[in-house]
């Protein structure tokens, strides 16, 4: 083995982003990044907007196992092309220390909402004066740069802030994240203010990484984090069964499997849901659900394809 590195990348619509990602994800352990090709710049300096498309790419060592690797990453993503077509993948030779930097590179600070920034682990926030969230961006999927996972930090700031100040602010602020990939969304509620929060997962590596940025960013206690479904938060298995913020940032067919089953039933009276990973196409089907689960529609936000759902328990 020499100390070079091969980039995979691919630049797709958002519907097809996180499809190419899962099947980079099998063959590439050090991480998967999906970024913005473009930013539409805001009357915030600071901040911009995603627009186009978005880039997935990866690295992997040239090794023994590099011709294998890429022979079975072709063949993965070919069968998925079949589905919905994609171009072809790029593959740029990196030496080592270029790699580093180049995956470092990819994520900088993100501001989002009014008083919150994603972090790098390595780096230092740009912006002391904003609550910071540190994120080890190789590991489980949530960095801030999705569109969807920057909706759902948007809306729960949005939320927390209107809970903490209004009529029910002697009341505690708990949260639950359905689906809690790094821990982001759970651990940012914490900072931003929530009394507590129950992240779960089915993927067990998703909690391992959560529970390290939980480490990282100094808030292990408040948060419980499992391995786990909705039957295991409906049977008390992480203490209350219900929370004042339910947050879902996953795919349209899994949010839609889950309102079926009960997740409308994890919100407390007078709380709200917040549904990310939506697609503009999808949209319709999953607000269709979340009014036969017996919510209350409230709010629905955009990102170019993207949607997020907001919904009341009255």
């Amino acid at each position: 083995m020499d100390n070079r590195w091969i980039e995979i990348s691919l630049s797709v619509d958002g519907e097809l982003a996180e499809a190419v990602a899962e099947v980079l994800a099998r063959y590439l352990p050090n991480g998967i990044v999906i970024e913005s090709t473009a930013i539409n710049n805001t009357t915030d300096l600071s901040t911009g907007v995603p627009a186009g498309l978005l880039k997935v790419s990866g690295y992997m060592p040239v090794d023994d196992e590099l011709d294998e690797k890429r022979r079975k990453i072709d063949e993965a993503l070919w069968y998925l092309g079949r589905i919905q077509p994609l171009p072809e993948p790029q593959y740029t030779l990196l030496q080592e220390t270029n790699w580093i930097e180049a995956w470092k590179d990819r994520y900088q600070p993100v501001h989002i909402g009014s008083n919150l920034v994603i972090v790098p682990a390595w780096m230092d926030s740009p912006t002391p004066d904003r609550i910071v969230v540190r994120i080890d961006p190789g590991m489980a999927f949530g960095t801030g740069t999705h569109p969807t996972t920057q909706l759902c930090l948007e809306l729960l700031e949005a939320e927390i802030q209107d809970a903490i100040t209004g009529s029910a602010a002697s009341e505690a602020v708990s949260v639950i994240d359905v689906g809690c990939g790094s821990g982001i969304l759970s651990i940012a509620a914490l900072k931003m203010g929530a009394s507590s929060a129950v992240a779960i997962d089915t993927d067990p590596e998703a909690i391992e990484a959560a529970h390290s940025n939980a480490k990282l960013n100094g808030i292990e206690r408040g948060l419980k984090l499992g391995v786990g479904s909705i039957a295991d938060l409906q049977d008390g298995s992480y203490g209350d069964s219900q929370a004042a913020i339910v947050v879902a940032n996953i795919l349209a067919p899994v949010i839609i499997r889950l309102l079926q089953i009960g997740l409308a039933q994890l919100v407390s009276c007078g709380g709200k849901l917040i549904l990310s990973g939506i697609l503009e196409t999808q949209l319709t089907e999953v607000e269709d659900a979340v009014l036969a689960s017996g919510l209350r529609l409230v709010g629905c936000y955009q990102t170019m394809d993207w949607v997020a759902l907001v919904a009341a328990k009255d």
